[in-house]
This record gives structure tokens, sequence and C-alpha cells, in this order.
């Protein structure tokens, strides 16, 4: 996930000043969206590479835009890096355990190390 208006460090970004007026002024108060915009990203990597990138432009995925969107990308690499002899892992996110996305991995990969393993 990134946010798209940037990130503040509070530990790296330091203004020096003889009070906290005068840091107010050069720049010490920094304003925050409530709200900031953000957008996920999801890329696959192996030790041949990476997948192509998936830009998630709504922070939310659930279990079915996971199945439409990111596993098809996984799958298309998979099988043009390895043909059909491969095995596709992923962690422990619900979207990735839920019952259909484990049915969908188990119905296309070659191999599958499912969320029980």
């Amino acid at each position: 996930m990134f946010g798209l208006n940037g990130m503040r460090n509070c530990q790296n970004d330091q203004v020096w000043a003889v009070n906290r007026a005068a840091a107010d002024k050069n720049g010490g108060v920094k304003q925050k969206q409530k709200f900031p915009q953000k957008v996920m990203v999801r890329l696959g990597v192996c030790s041949e590479g990476v997948t192509s990138l998936v830009i998630l432009d709504n922070s939310t995925i659930n279990h079915q835009r996971y199945i439409d969107e990111v596993l098809p990308v996984a799958l298309k690499y998979g099988n043009n890096v390895f043909g059909d002899d491969w095995t596709f892992q992923q962690d422990g996110a619900k979207r990735h355990t839920h019952k259909l996305s484990q049915k969908w991995c188990s119905d296309h990969f070659p191999g599958l190390i499912n969320k029980d393993h």
C-alpha cells in the first residue's frame, strides 16, 4: 500500500528553531489529509524474476477481486516461466485463504501449497 501524498517520518524530518513558533513558521507543522489517497500494488517474486505489476486503485481487495485481477497474472507468469512444473504459494491473508480462492488456485495452478500447509 502506497500513500499518494507522501510519508512523514518525525524521527528524520527535523526543524531546528529557537522555539515552537519559529519551528512552525519554518515548516515544523505538517498537515495530513484525514483520508489520504492510497494505491495498492501487487507483485509476485520467485527465483526467476518478478510478475507484472498489478495496480489496485481501490484499496479494498476481497477474495473475488483477488481471483479476478491478481491470480491470473501469477498463473500467466508461472506458466510462461516454468511451463507446467511449478508450485504457487501465498501467505495467510483472508483473501488468499478464502475457500473460493483456494478452489481457484487448486483448479488452475499445477502445484499449490494450500492454506493448511
